[in-house]
């Protein structure tokens, strides 16, 4: 059992062996009662997992929901969202990051991430879930997917919006763009008439007023009537709460939203029902919603 203690490691115990490619703690695994690790797998090129260390409380009967992740400035590696990420994997989720494992002090993973790598990682979730060799065989709630992203990534959440394994959207310091001139070259560009493609529950978290996605997010969620739609602002700018410990306020309130949305959690779901919801009464914070009760 010893070699489990190394970095390069396989999984041990009842669950089936696999060789990561590389492990990582980020800060102290996050504050959730499932201590979480950074992995990369051979079996999901350019791609970061975020999950608890220890598996073996996950099962058909207690499975782990997915949330794939899409970067800002669609850089491909989630260095900028590593505690918030891991802070999620925490409390009993599996994300699927784009891009390449964060290294210290690195900013630069080569050319930009696409929205395609959101569609391969909900297509190995679904895999390895069904894969009798992989340790995550039946530990993976393949019905209850979340896709995110911040900025450019969640442009790239609202360019796979359609797909209909997704059961809820957070659309973080982003928005589709009134005026596309004002986009980085390489960004995914859909129509506002993309919004209609939405089908199910979608959360915008953004920076407030002088988050420079704010108009953006802001008139996203004033055109999408169809569908339970939530608009929480945090006054930090563009740059969120990621980097904080365990991911600051931004986490709070994003680990809500999924708790709600694909566990059914209902101590969660007051942070968006009543009047005021949860999230308006955390200081600071301000929130508007459609079709929420």
């Amino acid at each position: 059992m010893a070699a489990c203690a190394l970095a390069l490691l396989q999984s041990c115990g009842s669950t089936p062996a696999e060789t990561f490619s590389e492990k990582k703690i980020v800060e102290d695994g996050g504050s959730g009662p499932y201590k979480a690790i950074m992995v990369t797998e051979p079996s999901l090129d350019a791609h970061t997992i975020f999950r608890p260390e220890d598996l073996s409380p996950f099962g058909k009967k207690n499975p782990l929901p997915v949330l794939v992740w899409g970067n800002g400035a669609c850089t491909n590696s989630p260095w900028e969202h590593q505690n918030f990420l891991s802070e999620i994997a925490s409390h009993g989720f599996i994300v699927v990051a784009t891009g390449y494992m964060p290294e210290e002090g690195k900013r630069n993973y080569g050319p930009q991430s696409t929205s395609a790598q959101q569609i391969e990682s909900i297509d190995w979730a679904i895999a390895r879930n069904a894969d009798k060799e992989s340790p995550y065989y039946n530990k993976l709630d393949v019905n209850a997917i979340a896709a995110a992203g911040m900025s450019c990534g969640g442009l790239q959440t609202l360019d796979n919006s359609a797909d209909p394994r997704i059961k809820t959207l957070m659309i973080c310091n982003s928005g589709l763009f009134s005026n596309p001139a004002g986009a980085v070259p390489g960004m995914p560009m859909p129509d506002k008439e993309k919004l209609q493609d939405i089908k199910v529950p979608i959360m915008y978290l953004l920076g407030g007023e002088t988050d420079i996605a704010y108009a953006n997010g802001m008139d996203d969620f004033s055109r999408i009537n169809h569908v339970p739609a939530f608009a929480a602002n945090y006054p930090v700018g563009h740059g969120g709460t990621y980097g904080k410990p365990h991911g600051g306020e931004f986490s709070v309130v994003a680990l809500a939203w999924l708790q709600w949305q694909l566990q059914g959690d209902k101590e969660a779901a007051k942070m968006f029902q009543g009047n005021p919801c949860g999230v308006a009464q955390r200081e600071g914070w301000t929130a508007e919603k459609k079709n929420i009760d």
